[in-house]
Formats: C-alpha cells, structure tokens, sequence
C-alpha cells in the first residue's frame, strides 16, 4: 500500500515587517529551536561547499535536522533542505526523514502593513507505522500537524515581538 500524500497549508500573520519575518525564518543557522516549541535539533547543521557569504547562498547550502514533537506524543525527525531562496519573499525546500516530499513559505505584505505568512507542504509519511496507520489516521494526523504550527506561529510571533521591544532604538 502506497503512503498517503499529506497536502498541508497554513497562514500566519505578523504585525512585524517582511523583512524581520524573513530574518528569522530564513536563518541560515536554523534557529528554530530557539522559537518554536516542540522543535530541537536532531543533529548538526550540514553546510555542502558553496561559494559566496550571502545569506541566500549560506542558506542553500544548508540542510537542518529537526525534531518536532506531535501533540499526540510522537516525534518525526525532518530534514530540511533548501532549494530556492528569494529573499525577503520566498524559500522552498526538501524534506526526507520521517516525511518526505517539498515544501514551501511565501511572504507577502497585507493592505494593514502587516506580514503575511503561507506555509505549503506536500509530504508523505516514511515512518512504517504513519504510514500503516494513515488510512484511518490522517485526520489525526493533520489535527497534530495544525496544532504544531500553532505552536510555531505563537512562538514566532512571541519571538519578534520581544526582538522588536528589545532592539528598539
């Protein structure tokens, strides 16, 4: 039986420039951990040779892995690999590890101001037992996976909210 595609989306926004947005979801240094409860690191960053020191380039020579721990109790190693990087705007990537397929964020500006971000993923499970169980448990599934990116878009907003207070002029 083949795995079942996960087709994922989520909208975040953030009162906070697309710049300052971008800063810290496209950090070349993953800091996720830092903001993101239920992520940690799974092991070291891996930087591939690349050529040039921008930010952009740094970026895509990197691949994170990550843990996320589900609100069900199960936790999926990913690894994350960009390949596509429009800075402020756009950054894609590869995952493999416990799920594997693409991914995708997009920043855009809103009428207000604010920051608007859309999260796309398209991934299938790797782990025998997801995929065993997807059949009868995807709803639960995506019922975790939305709850995780709560969590992430709270502690996002959390995290630019104190960099903005405590780096104010």
């Amino acid at each position: 039986m083949a795995a079942r595609l996960y087709d994922l989306s989520s909208s975040w926004t953030f009162p906070n420039s697309q710049q300052e947005v971008w800063d810290v979801i496209a950090d070349p240094d993953m800091s996720w951990p830092q903001w993101w409860p239920g992520c940690s690191y799974a092991g070291p960053l891996e930087r591939a040779p690349h050529e040039g020191a921008s930010k952009e380039e740094l970026l895509l020579a990197t691949t994170a892995s990550l843990k996320f721990k589900a609100s069900l109790g199960y936790t999926l190693t990913v690894t994350y690999h960009p390949t596509l990087v429009e800075s402020p705007r756009e950054v894609a990537f590869d995952a493999a590890g416990d799920l594997e397929g693409e991914g995708r964020v997009v920043l855009s500006r809103t009428d207000n101001g604010h920051t608007r971000m859309d999260i796309e993923w398209r991934v299938w499970p790797t782990s025998r037992w997801m995929a065993f169980l997807s059949p009868v448990a995807a709803p639960a599934f995506t019922y975790a996976h939305a709850a995780l990116m709560r969590k992430g878009e709270t502690g996002l907003r959390n995290f630019l909210a104190w960099n903005y207070t405590n780096n104010r002029g």
